[in-house]
């Protein structure tokens, strides 16, 4: 009968091993995929975004600061996978242009959208948005706020798991 167990539990030990490794091998290839995306980025990787504001690791580069002829201000965001703004809305609206990667953005009450590189998204004015990488990919996205004289952006609450999750 201990023979029998002491099979089993190497039997066991094996199948969980062999499937801690396919993990691993998938996050190094998810996780190679998303350095190499940042590597041929377009702009500089630039300051990392604030834990309040966001879920994981997001960073941005300003691009264009707002001026009283233009009242238009760009950026660029690299988002990690999985990571995500909160709830947002921008007075003026915003418009995204997703220059690498698959991410996801979702207009409250409606459903997650996915984008992908060359994909324009446009936020209405005071609507509430959010927006980030998928789980298995970084995303990189330009940002422009029109007509900032309105104001730029109102930070609102995290987006949940279960929010983020929905689209599975």
């Amino acid at each position: 009968m201990s023979q029998i167990v002491y099979k089993l539990t190497i039997r066991l030990t094996l199948a969980v091993t062999a499937a801690f490794l396919i993990s691993l091998d998938g996050f190094s290839q998810s996780k190679a995929k998303s350095d190499e995306l940042t590597q041929q980025a377009i702009f500089p990787k630039g300051e990392q975004g604030p834990a309040n504001n966001f879920t994981g690791k997001s960073f941005s580069t300003r691009l264009v600061d707002s001026d009283s002829t233009y009242n238009t201000l760009i950026g660029n965001v690299l988002f990690e996978p999985g990571a995500r703004s909160n709830w947002h809305k921008h007075p003026g609206g915003q418009i995204l242009i997703i220059t690498a990667g698959v991410g996801y953005h979702q207009q409250k009450g409606k459903p997650i959208e996915i984008m992908r590189k060359g994909d324009v998204v446009k936020c209405p004015p005071n609507v509430e948005h959010w927006h980030g990488a998928s789980p298995d990919s970084s995303l990189h996205q330009m940002y422009i706020i029109p007509n900032t004289q309105k104001g730029i952006v109102e930070w609102l609450l995290p987006v949940t798991d279960k929010e983020y999750n929905a689209l599975k």
